[in-house]
């Protein structure tokens, strides 16, 4: 069953991958382009803002132009609409009764427990950018982790050695590389991506030691579904912030999310001009 599978979720990401990429191609000049603000922490403070806000932590504001290559809105302002459906009528009551049956110290453990098992797809990715002592720190941290963190469920090497998680995954690989995000995307269930972190999300599968110890389908998935919920529970406030202060949640949502990952990439100088180019 799992021989079969696969192949066939790479044959569809690969053809949404030429779909999004011939399409956008031809609307290239259909990117947004938003104008946002940027606090630098060495500019001199406005008095104005300083009035207005009351907060020492905003200096004077710089404009800059972000570019968010967003052709497909129409489809994907439709995925957002049945994501957004699907979180207030399955996922907020499912992470009510969850938070009510599991205290949040389990629930934070079982958070330790998932990353650990994801050990692998950050030494891979680690590795693939040639951040050796990275990678060195993620096979220090599973070793403890997986030692004296009872199974991952605790986390000692950070606790006890100082030892943070270098969070890597194959869409940031690619990034590194210089490969571009390419058109954005609104994936159903999965949400806010890009083409690049399509493909990375798909690679990073079968780097999961899940794919290769449990061949059925409905356990994987509910691994995945079960990590999400669990995720979900730790920060439950989040998407329903964004929605509440958010004029147009669909752009905030799409705005928020790539320069989060901009940001994870953006220690690759030859990575910004390849975004930059799209």
């Amino acid at each position: 069953m799992k021989t079969l599978l696969y192949p066939k979720i790479i044959i569809l990401f690969t053809l949404l991958l030429l779909l999004c990429c011939s399409f956008g191609c031809s609307q290239k000049g259909s990117a947004v382009a938003f104008q946002d603000v940027v606090i630098e922490d060495d500019e001199v403070p406005v008095d104005k803002m300083d009035m207005l806000l009351n907060d020492d932590f905003f200096d004077e504001e710089k404009v800059v132009e972000q570019i968010y290559y967003d052709p497909l809105e129409p489809m994907n302002r439709v995925f957002f609409e049945f994501n957004d459906k699907l979180y207030y009528w399955f996922l907020s009551p499912l992470n009510t009764a969850y938070t009510a049956i599991l205290p949040w110290d389990i629930r934070f453990s079982i958070g330790n427990f998932v990353n650990n098992l994801a050990a692998p797809i950050r030494l891979v990715n680690n590795l693939l950018q040639l951040k050796i002592k990275d990678a060195g720190v993620e096979i220090s941290r599973f070793l403890i982790n997986s030692t004296l963190g009872v199974f991952g469920f605790g986390d000692p090497a950070m606790l006890d050695f100082g030892l943070a998680p270098r969070e890597e995954d194959f869409g940031q690989t690619l990034g590194y590389w210089g490969v571009g995000e390419g058109v954005y995307l609104c994936v159903p269930i999965i949400g806010p991506s890009n083409v690049r972190d399509l493909v990375g999300f798909t690679a990073d599968a079968y780097t999961h030691p899940m794919v290769y110890y449990i061949d059925e389908l409905y356990v994987s998935a509910g691994y995945y579904a079960g990590s999400r919920v669990n995720l979900l529970s730790l920060n439950p406030e989040v998407y329903e912030d964004l929605k509440k202060y958010s004029l147009d949640p669909y752009v905030s949502m799409r705005q928020v999310y790539l320069e989060y990952r901009r940001k994870k990439i953006d220690d690759n100088p030859m990575q910004r001009r390849s975004d930059n180019e799209l």
